[in-house]
């Protein structure tokens, strides 16, 4: 019976995610929705990759858990893969905080130079509480910004992403669309919330943003209006390129390179195919995509998400990766799956601790099975 109410709630989940990805509703109505299925105390289940001791079976893992986070501020903003040497790092660089995983100090510097990284420095105080909007960055395909709290709050209660209700968020006065995103907590930074908005933005180079954040102890709006105007310089192909093995094929519809951030949209269909080692107690996950440089250097999604059921027929992704060190001249996507086990949906080769926990951090995602034939090089400039 338990296991009869498990996948019940696998299918409740799937048309949640379907319904936060189609809906046009409110967050808050989104909220409800979500609430009132899934309990805000299993939320920490998501975050398994942080060496909880969750059971793997509970919950589709990232890939919802940044939707959820943007709908509800769960506090989740991919905190088990920031290192604490790069958030040591970046802390060190005056007046930018940790705005997103996989940065470097040289983007940002860049990101600086072309106007989409700015301190605004605004304050705004209200019954003894005071927030500060400090970092602002907008690339063109993703907007983030973070926000500092100083004295009044009381955080027995829970952390600041908490605290704070996910902020609405607008470009001259209209409420900004966008498809995924992340409100909560900055790793290893005490009282920070950082924002962010991603997936098809439609945004001008040059706007007046709004952000009007609430504090759940409070009554009163903090509200931060900053000007917004970046140089065009992303770097976006369209190749609609299709790779075909079998049953599954796969169609590039759009690379786009900024200096902090890099963006691949593709659609996918046909069942993924499966190696040996994908056989028996065993079977292939979705299909991933590892980008590489013409220097040979990769990159990974920002965030990954692990399914506790076997992969779709179908799937659109929309995926932000960190930003290459120097702007390629090509780029080649080399797609791959995990092996997973079929009977509780744990991926063959991750490491574990002592007490059987596995060990956080990306470079404990499991054996990859790369598909050579379905590898495609995408040329960004001559």
């Amino acid at each position: 019976m338990d296991q009869y109410r498990e996948r019940t709630r696998h299918r409740e989940m799937d048309a949640i995610e379907q319904h936060i990805r189609e809906s046009v509703k409110p967050r808050a109505e989104l909220s409800t929705i979500i609430m009132n299925k899934i309990g805000e105390e299993e939320m920490s289940s998501i975050t398994r990759s942080r060496g909880s001791k969750a059971r793997p079976g509970i919950f589709k893992k990232t890939a919802i858990a940044a939707t959820i986070a943007g709908v509800l501020g769960a506090g989740i903003l991919g905190a088990g893969f920031v290192s604490p040497a790069m958030a040591d790092t970046l802390k060190k660089i005056p007046g930018i905080g940790i705005l997103y995983q996989g940065t470097t100090p040289q983007s940002l510097e860049l990101a600086k130079s072309q106007g989409m990284l700015s301190q605004p420095g605004l304050s705004v105080t209200h019954n003894g509480v005071t927030l500060k909007l400090t970092d602002l960055l907008y690339d063109g395909t993703r907007l983030s910004f973070q926000l500092e709290h100083e004295g009044g709050l009381d955080f027995s209660g829970g952390t600041i992403g908490q605290l704070i209700e996910p902020p609405a968020v607008l470009a001259d006065g209209q409420q900004i669309k966008f498809t995924s995103g992340a409100f909560g907590d900055i790793p290893y930074q005490d009282h920070a919330y950082l924002a962010e908005l991603s997936g098809d933005l439609n945004l001008p180079n040059e706007f007046t943003l709004t952000v009007e954040a609430k504090v759940k102890q409070m009554n009163e709006t903090f509200t931060f209006t900053a000007p917004v105007k970046i140089m065009d310089t992303a770097l976006t192909v369209t190749p609609n390129i299709t790779k075909t093995e079998g049953a599954f094929s796969y169609t590039v519809e759009q690379l786009k390179v900024t200096p902090v951030s890099t963006r691949l949209v593709l659609n996918s269909q046909g069942e993924v195919p499966q190696s040996a080692e994908q056989s028996g107690e065993f079977h292939a996950s979705m299909m991933y995509y590892e980008l590489v440089d013409d220097q040979g250097n990769s990159i990974d999604p920002n965030r990954y998400g692990f399914y506790d059921s076997k992969p779709e027929t179908e799937y659109y992704l929309n995926e932000l990766y960190p930003p290459f060190a120097n702007t390629p001249k090509t780029i080649t996507i080399k797609p791959y799956t995990l092996t997973v086990k079929s009977d509780d949906f744990t991926i063959a080769g991750q490491k574990k601790d002592s007490n059987g926990n596995i060990l956080p951090g990306r470079g404990n995602l499991g054996k990859r099975t790369y598909l050579k034939n379905l590898e495609t090089t995408i040329t960004l400039q001559p």
